[in-house]
């Protein structure tokens, strides 16, 4: 078989045995979940000894593979330390499963790469052979490790004082559940269910996570693009405008934030300037992507909750760890709103969406148009079907964008201090519906009960 590539060779796979890559993705995270949920039922899981339900477990190992962060129970205080490294393989199995395992079946069955789910309008990498595939799953991994590693080391400058040997633990924990943007803590011990409030004076800490998180939110295209500038003194369209959006979207957060909470005793009120501006900062990092907090998100007044919620709602960049819609999108939803309103007062003009003096074709606006509308609907369902629980207004839509968005931590009685133990096995089961539509992005999902995916490819 000499000559026969891997990307012939998994493509004829395919074939023989009827499948696609969209339905072994989906497949593939399904089994996942499937394996954490078993593995965090058994009793060497759980710290009182018992046998975990088995609803508990499969929402607990749906959050950690879609790196939502949700939790019915405190993780340190309900999970050994067995059952806490099954949730940290779940989050990194999550967290880079999905970009990986996209990249490698576009890979191989020559397809274009980056923006083909999202159906963005930027430049998109075209590899075909598989030492190229090869080369940038490489790539994917040495990214993931650089930072993960470098965080665990920084954080233990801290933790390994406060806890001992457990800090490294601890550390590495916390470093891969941020760059994955998880959202998930072990610390516990110090506050059962407060995030990282007993470190919001600990302007370090605060730090290091902040930028593990963004690094991830940022997404491997990106960090490849950036990696290869002092060659190609070049950045793709993609890259710059993910970087535009992302520091804009982080002054205006931490800004918003900081003016809101300023004068609240219960929260930002009491510190001082530095730590007022620092734990802004950190809640505007923060609620796009990962759901840690330094905060009481409950004390928040009603007008930043809502601010909250708008940048749970954007999320991530595209092809990174975080949820959302992705900022891409929001970009292309904004500049198609402003090519309409142009449009409809001088109807004789061409209004075309251009990104960085490049025009937007109108399949990719479509796409985005469908997925928007898609997404609605589906949260919108959501929500109504939570409602039969019967909890305030704030509790449900919260919950269901937290979940939807892979966020975390929701207001109110789904706030970082309570978990979703109170809601309903229905609830429970919608909500985890939510998670892996949001965290595979609605299509994936869709397509997998399409009949076509089904039948055998000729």
């Amino acid at each position: 078989m000499k000559g026969f590539s891997l990307a012939e060779a998994l493509s004829h796979n395919a074939r023989r045995k009827n499948t696609n890559p969209t339905r072994l993705i989906v497949s593939g995270f399904l089994s996942v979940i499937l394996c954490g949920t078993l593995l965090l039922m058994l009793p060497v899981s759980n710290r009182d000894g018992q046998m975990l339900d088995m609803l508990d477990a499969m929402f607990t190992a749906t959050s950690a593979t879609c790196v939502t962060g949700l939790v019915v129970f405190d993780t340190y205080t309900q999970f050994s330390t067995f059952g806490q490294v099954v949730i940290l393989l779940l989050i990194q199995v999550g967290g880079l499963g999905l970009v990986t395992l996209t990249t490698f079946f576009n890979i191989a069955v020559g397809r274009r790469l980056g923006f083909k789910s999202l159906r963005l309008a930027s430049e998109s990498i075209n590899l075909s052979d598989a030492s190229q595939a090869r080369a940038l799953l490489q790539f994917v991994m040495k990214v993931a490790f650089v930072f993960e590693a470098i965080g665990a080391a920084l954080l233990a400058l801290v933790f390994v004082p406060q806890f001992g040997a457990d800090g490294i633990f601890i550390s590495v924990f916390i470093s891969i559940s941020s760059f994955c943007n998880a959202g998930f803590d072990i610390l516990g011990r110090v506050m059962p269910g407060g995030s990282v409030i007993p470190y919001q004076s600990n302007p370090y800490v605060l730090a290091v996570i902040s930028l593990l998180i963004i690094s991830g939110g940022l997404g491997f295209l990106v960090w490849q693009d950036l990696s290869a500038y002092h060659r190609t003194h070049h950045l793709r369209t993609h890259t710059k405008l993910v970087l535009w959006i992302t520091g804009w979207l982080l002054l205006l957060g931490t800004a918003g934030i900081l003016f809101m909470e300023y004068n609240n005793p219960l929260t930002l009120g009491p510190m001082n300037l530095f730590d007022k501006i620092t734990n802004a900062a950190f809640q505007s990092v923060s609620a796009r992507t990962a759901g840690y907090n330094s905060i009481p998100l409950g004390d928040m007044t009603n007008f930043t909750k809502i601010f909250m919620s708008l940048l749970m709602f954007i999320g991530a960049a595209p092809g990174g760890t975080g949820g959302g819609i992705k900022v891409a999108r929001l970009l292309l939803l904004f500049k198609s709103l402003a090519a309409e309103v142009r449009r409809m007062l001088r109807p004789r003009s061409v209004n075309v969406v251009r990104v960085n003096g490049r025009v937007v074709k109108d399949e990719v606006l479509r796409g985005v148009n469908v997925y928007m509308a898609a997404y609605c609907a589906i949260a919108v369902a959501s929500f109504l079907a939570v409602s039969v629980d019967d909890f305030s207004l704030e509790t449900n839509l919260t919950a269901v964008l937290a979940c939807f968005n892979n966020i975390g931590p929701g207001l109110d009685l789904v706030g970082p201090a309570s978990n979703y133990s109170l809601f309903s096995t229905f609830s429970k089961v919608v909500l985890s519906l939510d998670m892996l539509l949001g965290r595979l992005e609605i299509f994936p999902i869709i397509v997998l009960f399409s009949r076509h995916t089904w039948n055998r490819t000729r």
